[in-house]
């Protein structure tokens, strides 16, 4: 028997399938899993070697428990389910039931805890700022800035100044950190002020007392009573109830609504009639129900369960980023290495205090390589991104999530609420042998709508009185209510809603007699009011499945008279119920009865029992369709997604035929279907080859038994569509993809989406319609459910990796005059060009102005940031490299007992990584051409340190050489000698050379300036030539300038400042004129290096999509009101 709260014991049963046993968490599927064993089938790039052993610090006991969890009382008698949790229940009379005695439920709650599912483990506010404290590259600031200090341990005398300088290094780091931390605990914030702040209430069964509790109080065994409208509080084992259907969609996608009954014919729980999850919604109907499950044991709270297993992993711009700093340090710490030893050797070996003035070089040049001031950069670049994300309806959790969305090559994306508004709509109406379209949309068929046409009426009048469905209030306008009832009822109300005047009288106006609920075995739905009209008072309406409609009638509505139902009516009926159905509309048909007052007198009393009512010769008044249309925008942004190289496929857990018709809509399917292909020739299925179509529809029950060949294949194909997926299938879905190289996007509203949201490189959630777990789980937010926002917010993601990586080359190109003057100043003895002090205010300084201005840079052109390929597009030849290079990874470990992976030590990963270095392969694959664009490529460093970043040296060199000359008379020649002889020295008694090597470097440090600027002009541009109003196009730009030249000129000529910074106010400007020329040369060499760039690497863009439809959808209904008559006196 099962235990308390869904833990269980073994039920012995002789029927295997009587038993539902979970291997994971949860298995949404309609079939049985069955892991394949063939081994070719097995991909050299997603499933490596098995190595079988005990995992270190795995709580076994656990892992089995998760994993044996049963949901077997549906397969129970409910007397048995209620005898085990000790409650009394009347199934004849459910009101009268007794229910927990208060006493008991208050001890159950004590036992087992509240009815509330664990939140996702929090991170201390501590930890998080350590953890962005710890990055890589504010790693590196704070180790300068503690070299720094080592340097004044060494030598306090002559290197006092560095009690500032690693002070400023280290403060710059703890700021860097405190900005993204700020920005994290503010999104952080936003987000929990979006989850559901009131406590959900439900009506419970207490001492033989219907009473109203929080839903976090509710225990095994309660008695609950949930009714239209009402979000079921727990797991419940349903035993008595009236014309109940729920909406499971937010946990398995199924968008109709399912009904309930205590009678049950299923093993899967999932399909079982008799059980109601957590969080699903009572669209119509009322019931009672016994508490079989609470909080994390639900199958919510499974689902739920399933994203704490799951990691995104990295952001591709933190592990470009990290892999930019490996480099950097690299670089700094060879160099370092490389020159301490010249130095020590080469310079300072027979000199005194060699070792001290060697190191003070050597660490001299290591803070030399590191831009101090380009994690601040990076950190408020990607939170001005994020704030004007941010004013778009876009919310990110993660800074480095802007870019990431700028990244992806694969959006995997939800149909209802996502898509779709969730919300059946009318769309097409056959009446009186025409079709009329609800929308003007081009894709509709007929003719505009027009309350007043024959038929409408009649139409409007079933779709308003024959329904359960209602408003939830009638004080405010009808679009601001709420509909209560199943989706196409509701969808129906609406409709007849905005097209009747007079509609919340109607009522009154004619009121109900006589109901016959839809059922499964009729599958139709039947009213009669006391609606006068000339033969009689009694009018019979009907609504409900077309074929079962017209076999109840003998005539047909025709220009507002009943006349003969011929062959060739039913022909019309025929061809429009498969123009409606083909579309994956869902297909109502509508018929009424004038009751004869001689055989229903106005007396009569209509029974059920009885059946004194008609069922044939009824009058057949139309068909109407209904949809839960796209979103507005959704098919233009598909539209622009694949136009931008971004494969778009639905994961759904909707019918197939239904997903594949709304793809067509939206631009997500274009192409003929394999089936397609194949009705067209004629053929047999396996006559179509692989190569002749290019979209797919896969059924989720096909996914458990595809092979890594079938997983190649469906990816390969431009158009994608999975339906009646699960959550496991998504998160299958998305580790397949991944596993090929692709950056996943998915969106989704649902706690069945939160898996693969989590999994996922990006997980993007709907604040309005998601679910908290979703929210919870996924990095991004669409505040306003708009999907064309995901759009706004690629668009945004690429063109702040082009900014930012616009502002790296600009930033780290000063880092070669910076470098290269040290060297010199060491190897052959020239006076030192610049201080480390004014080293620290370029980067701290006017580069920072300026660095940040980029962030407001506009794309080089209206369109062309989404014509351009993803920076990381997957292709046969990157699949084959990346699954080449899986065969040499670490291979995982699996515990044997528990079958979870055992992550690599550190100590390993660095023996794999090292021994690696030393094969040949290696290095040929390090140096592989690869179609990826990185943030800090080739091209960056050639500029930056090879081209760029020589003519700026070149250029301050030379202003610093020629102000020695013409301020001092000295050569170059001279300065070394001078400089050999210490009189460049601040307490030399040559106070001449003091002064005009202050000059030289006021000079040298103004040089660097101007020649940034100009380098910053030639930055901006990646496609066209650094000339025209582009230029001119961010004002920012200009204010960065004048701010970044105002600090400049202020360290050099302000009064005072020269004794702290070794400036000199006399400097003249006319020196300036030399870094101005190299300035103007500077453009001049990009420009040309644009033109033979242009014409031996011209940039490709996509290829364009034929059939894509642009046309943008329009969410007006035609809906021209009416009042109904009023019944006649």
């Amino acid at each position: 028997m099962a235990s308390s709260n869904g833990a269980s014991t073994t039920i012995e049963i002789e029927q295997d399938p009587s038993k539902i046993a979970f291997e994971e968490p949860l298995k949404m599927t309609r079939t049985k899993t069955i892991p394949s064993t063939n081994e070719k089938d097995v991909p050299a790039y997603s499933e490596k070697e098995h190595v079988q052993g005990k995992g270190k610090g795995v709580d076994k006991s656990k892992n089995v428990k998760e994993k044996t969890l049963d949901i077997t009382e549906h397969l129970f008698p409910i007397e048995e389910i209620a005898q085990r949790h000790g409650v009394s229940i009347d199934e004849a009379k459910a009101g009268n039931s007794r229910g927990l005695d208060s006493a008991v439920a208050a001890q159950r709650l004590i036992e087992n805890g509240p009815n509330i599912l664990s939140p996702p483990k929090q991170i201390s506010p501590f930890m998080k700022f350590i953890h962005c404290l710890t990055s890589l590259f504010n790693l590196l600031l704070i180790l300068a800035g503690i070299l720094n200090y080592i340097l004044l341990a060494v030598d306090p005398k002559d290197n006092k100044v560095n009690t500032y300088l690693g002070a400023i290094l280290i403060i710059v780091a703890f700021i860097n950190a405190l900005i993204e931390f700020y920005q994290a605990q503010k999104s952080a914030a936003v987000l929990q002020s979006f989850l559901n702040l009131m406590p959900q209430k439900c009506f419970v069964l207490r001492d033989q007392k219907v009473v109203q509790i929080t839903a976090t109080d509710l225990v095994l065994g309660d008695v609950v009573f949930a009714r239209m409208g009402d979000k079921i509080p727990a797991d419940i084992m349903i035993f008595a109830c009236t014309d109940m259907k729920v909406d499971n969609s937010s946990l398995t996608g199924e968008t109709d609504p399912q009904d309930r009954n205590p009678k049950n014919e299923h093993n899967n729980p999932l399909e079982a009639t008799n059980l109601a999850f957590n969080g699903s919604l009572v669209v119509n109907g009322e019931g009672y129900g016994l508490v079989i499950r609470t909080g994390d044991n639900t199958v919510l709270g499974q689902i739920a369960g399933l994203t704490a297993g799951e990691d995104s992993g990295k952001s591709p711009l933190s592990q470009e980023i990290d892999d930019f700093v490996k480099i950097i340090a690299t670089i700094a710490i060879s160099t370092a290495i490389i020159f301490f030893l010249i130095g020590y050797f080469a310079v300072y070996q027979h000199a005194a205090g060699g070792i001290s003035n060697t190191l003070n070089f050597a660490i001299g040049i290591f803070v030399a390589w590191v831009p101090e001031g380009l994690p601040a950069t990076v950190t408020m670049l990607l939170t001005i991104a994020a704030k004007r994300m941010a004013s778009q309806n876009v919310l990110v959790k993660d800074l480095t999530g802007v870019e990431t969305l700028g990244a992806i090559t694969l959006l995997a994306t939800d149909k209802t609420g996502t898509l779709t508004r969730n919300q059946m709509t009318v769309t097409n109406i056959w009446s009186s042998n025409n079709m009329y379209s609800a929308f003007r949309s081009a894709a509709n068929a007929g003719s505009p709508f027009d309350a007043s046409s024959p038929g409408i009426p009649e139409v409007l009048s079933i779709a308003a009185l024959c329904s359960r469905a209602k408003f939830d209030r009638t004080d405010v306008p009808i679009p601001e209510r709420q509909v209560l009832g199943d989706a196409t009822e509701s969808g129906l109300i609406r409709f007849a809603s905005s097209n009747i005047g007079n509609f919340d009288d109607l009522s009154d106006l004619y009121p109900k007699v006589f109901e016959v609920p839809f059922n499964s075995e009729n599958k139709w739905a039947m009213t009669i009011h006391n609606k006068e009209h000339a033969d009689g008072r009694f009018t019979l309406l009907i609504k409900g499945a077309p074929e079962r409609i017209l076999r109840l009638c003998s005539t047909i509505l025709m220009d507002g008279k009943a006349v003969p139902l011929t062959e060739a009516h039913s022909k019309a009926y025929d061809d429009m119920y498969a123009l409606m159905a083909s579309k994956g509309h869902r297909v109502l048909a509508f018929a009424q009865f004038l009751l004869p007052r001689d055989q229903y007198p106005d007396d009569h009393v209509f029974d059920k029992e009885k059946k004194n009512y008609p069922t044939t010769n009824l009058t057949f008044v139309g068909l109407v369709s209904l949809e839960d249309p796209p979103k507005h925008g959704v098919r233009e942004a598909i539209g622009r997604c694949r136009s931008a190289g971004i494969r778009v496929m639905m994961v759904t857990g909707d019918h197939p035929l239904t997903a594949e018709a709304i793809g067509r809509k939206i631009n997500l399917v274009l192409s003929d279907t394999k089936e397609m292909v194949a009705k067209q020739r004629g053929c047999a299925l396996e006559e179509v080859g692989d190569d002749e179509y290019n979209a797919i529809v896969i059924h989720g029950e096909q996914i458990d038994s595809l092979t890594e060949y079938d997983w190649d294949l469906i990816f390969s194909k431009p158009e994608v569509i999975f339906a009646r997926t699960s959550p496991k299938h998504k998160l299958q879905i998305v580790k397949h993809a991944q596993a090929m190289g692709h950056i996943v996007g998915v969106t989704g509203d649902g706690v069945n989406d939160s898996p693969a949201l989590k999994k996922a490189d990006l997980g993007i959630a709907m604040n309005i319609s998601g679910s908290d777990v979703s929210k919870e789980a996924a990095a991004m937010i669409l505040l306003d459910d708009n999907f064309a926002s995901t759009v706004r917010g690629i668009e945004e993601g690429r063109l702040i990796f082009t900014n930012l990586k616009k502002s790296i080359q600009y930033t780290i190109t000063h880092s070669m005059p910076e470098v290269i003057p040290n060297l010199l100043y060491v190897i052959a003895s020239i006076p030192l060009p610049i201080t480390a002090m004014l080293i620290l205010v370029i980067d701290l300084g006017f580069e920072l102005f300026i660095s940040l201005t980029f962030a407001w840079d506009k794309p080089e052109s209206e369109t062309g940031l989404m014509r351009l390929p993803p920076r990381k597009p997957v292709t046969p030849a990157s699949i084959e490299r990346r699954r080449r290079l899986a065969t040499r990874a670490l291979p995982p470990v699996f515990d044997v007992e528990t079958n979870e992976e055992i992550k690599p030590t550190f100590m390993a990963r660095f023996k794999h990584d090292f021994n690696a270095m030393f094969t040949s392969i290696y290095w040929r694959e390090k140096f592989e051409h690869t179609e990826d664009e990185i943030l800090v490529d080739a091209g960056l460093l050639s500029w930056a340190y090879l081209e760029i970043g020589i003519i700026e040296t070149i250029g301050a060199l030379a202003t610093f050489f020629v102000v020695l000359y013409k301020e001092g008379g000295y050569t170059p020649a001279i300065a070394v000698s001078m400089q050999r002889q210490n009189l460049f020295d601040s307490d030399s008694p040559d106070t001449k050379a003091v002064a005009v090597l202050q000059k030289a470097q006021s000079s040298f440090y103004l040089g660097i300036m101007i020649m940034q600027l100009f380098n910053m002009f030639a930055c901006k541009t990646r496609y066209t030539l650094p000339f025209g109003k582009y230029m001119f196009s961010n004002y920012r730009s200009f204010i960065g300038i004048a701010a970044g030249c105002a600090l400049a000129f202020f360290i050099v000529y302000c009064p005072g400042l020269p004794v702290v910074f070794n400036t000199n106010n006399d400097t003249a400007f006319v020196y300036l004129l030399i870094p101005v020329a190299f300035g103007v040369f500077i453009i001049f060499y990009a420009s040309a290096r644009q033109l033979l760039l242009r014409k031996f690497r011209p940039t490709t863009l996509n290829d364009e999509i034929i059939g894509l439809n642009m046309v943008p959808t329009i969410k007006t209904i035609f809906s021209r009101t009416k009042s109904m008559p009023q019944p006649s006196s």
